[in-house]
């Protein structure tokens, strides 16, 4: 028959009363008191029953300390306050400090999470629990896994450090440390931090990141980069990674990649991601510096611009184009550019393939230029355009035009001009190659500068090489 231990030590139980010390009760099947190192203990066996308040213990054993007020733990352990309950195989409460502590697996259920580790602590006076080791936190909505976590209970907050994983609907988060809060969904992440969306191929890296799932927002503004791969079956090795990474039948990807000093994601209603100050884009042959970018996944379509008067023009590089203006679109189709429009203060000049000293200029207030299968076809120009194109005969140099009018059309063929139709108070001079040759350097318009600080892809990735080698 069941022993209810209840007076024995009754001096310590009154002492222990009186000194405001809330005292643990314990029943069990049987009782053995012992004295140990001058200290008395009991120890408890069979349907333990340990009670302290609104916490109730059950085991298979406990051992009592009564002076120290705690008790040890052996055997089928289950810790319950409420709606939480620990479960454990051996642990260790604290009476006086109202902690439980275990060093075997442990779970903890509280309605809302389920929480399991190798070891873990719950401070009942704070209600919060720290878990150490394969800590594994999951709910409806998400799953979290780290090294060690902080969860407190009634806030519905976790804080979890080394190695951080979280997981939902949308997006995959790594970080060294990480803080989530399970009712507002709202994530804060430091330290080597890497957010992933499969379903778009997009994976941005920084050092701190905020994400609001409810309002779908995420903002990084601590070394951010962001890379969307697009696969196609070229079995062509991007140098995204090496080839030794590599296996070399594995599917060819094309990057998208945008460093910046800020940046943040939009998923609500459409995909847009916007990158702020010190931007650099690269996109196979496609490179831009500038102020501000905005890429509208969903539409294929880039834009950049300054950010102030004195703020510098967005500078675009393009095969062996370099365009500026106020604000540059770029309207992408598989992967490719289709279309670009340069507003305000235009300008664009290429070189020819073989005679490198030979640039096509083109200005005016806005530029659109056509492109087929990554060839320019078509430029159109509005108000007040100036162009110089360099003449030949196939690949031998036959001069140049110099033109000014209010609107031109200039068609390609081979990404040279084929044929130039000015309109608007049109003037056109030919100047013969025997004027030209040589003498390159004077024919150039005033806004005509080479721009030599190209992004490339090997210094933007340089930083999270490491990263990307352990997550591929």
């Amino acid at each position: 028959m069941k022993i209810i231990l209840l007076i024995i030590f009754a001096s310590l139980y009154i002492f222990a009363q009186n000194a405001g010390t809330e005292y643990m009760t314990v029943s069990g099947d049987s009782l053995v008191g012992k004295v140990l190192n001058g200290e008395a203990i009991r120890e408890v066996y069979g349907d333990v029953v340990l009670k302290q308040g609104n916490i109730t213990i059950t085991c298979n054993k406990a051992i009592q300390f009564m002076l120290k007020n705690n008790a040890e733990l052996i055997g089928n352990v289950i810790v319950v306050q409420e709606n939480l309950t620990i479960t454990t195989e051996s642990g260790f409460y604290y009476g006086n400090l109202k902690k439980a502590e275990t060093k075997s697996k442990v779970k903890l259920d509280d309605k809302k999470v389920i929480l399991t580790a190798d070891i873990g602590d719950y401070y009942f006076n704070e209600d919060r629990a720290y878990f150490q080791d394969n800590v594994k936190l999951y709910d409806t909505a998400t799953t979290l896994t780290s090294n060690a976590l902080n969860y407190y209970k009634n806030q519905n907050r976790a804080v979890a450090i080394g190695n951080v994983k979280i997981i939902d609907s949308e997006n995959i988060i790594t970080a060294d440390t990480l803080e989530h809060y399970r009712g507002s969904r709202i994530t804060f992440a430091s330290n080597r931090v890497k957010i992933t969306n499969n379903m778009n191929n997009i994976v941005i890296y920084g050092d701190h990141l905020e994400d609001y799932a409810q309002r779908k927002y995420t903002v990084i503004n601590k070394n951010p980069i962001f890379i969307q791969v697009d696969t196609s079956y070229t079995k062509q090795l991007d140098t995204l990674y090496t080839a030794a990474e590599l296996d070399t039948a594995s599917i060819a990807i094309d990057t998208l990649i945008i460093k910046a000093l800020v940046m943040e994601s939009y998923r609500d209603t459409s995909n847009i991601f916007e990158a702020r100050d010190s931007v650099e884009i690269v996109r196979g042959t496609f490179l831009s510096k500038n102020d501000y970018t905005i890429y509208f996944k969903d539409e294929d379509k880039i834009v950049t611009k300054k950010m102030g008067e004195k703020s510098f023009q967005p500078i675009i590089w393009y095969e062996n184009s370099q365009i500026t203006g106020d604000s540059i679109i770029i309207y992408l189709r598989e992967s490719k550019i289709r279309l670009v429009e340069i507003n305000n203060n235009s300008f664009v000049h290429s070189h020819h393939y073989i005679y490198q000293n030979r640039f096509d200029q083109v200005s005016g207030e806005k530029i659109i230029v056509d492109f087929i299968e990554g060839k320019i076809n078509k430029t159109e120009i509005f108000g007040t355009v100036y162009s110089i194109y360099y003449l030949y005969d196939e690949d031998t140099p036959n001069g140049l035009t110099k033109s000014s009018s209010q609107s031109a059309d200039i068609c390609f063929t081979d990404n040279q001009v084929s044929e130039v139709r000015l309109f608007g108070s049109p003037t056109s001079d030919y100047y013969p190659e025997n004027m030209v040759e040589g003498n390159e350097p004077t024919y150039l318009l005033p806004q005509y500068i080479i721009f030599t600080n190209k992004p490339e892809k090997t210094e933007l990735l340089k930083s999270i090489q490491n990263d990307m080698k352990e997550n591929h």
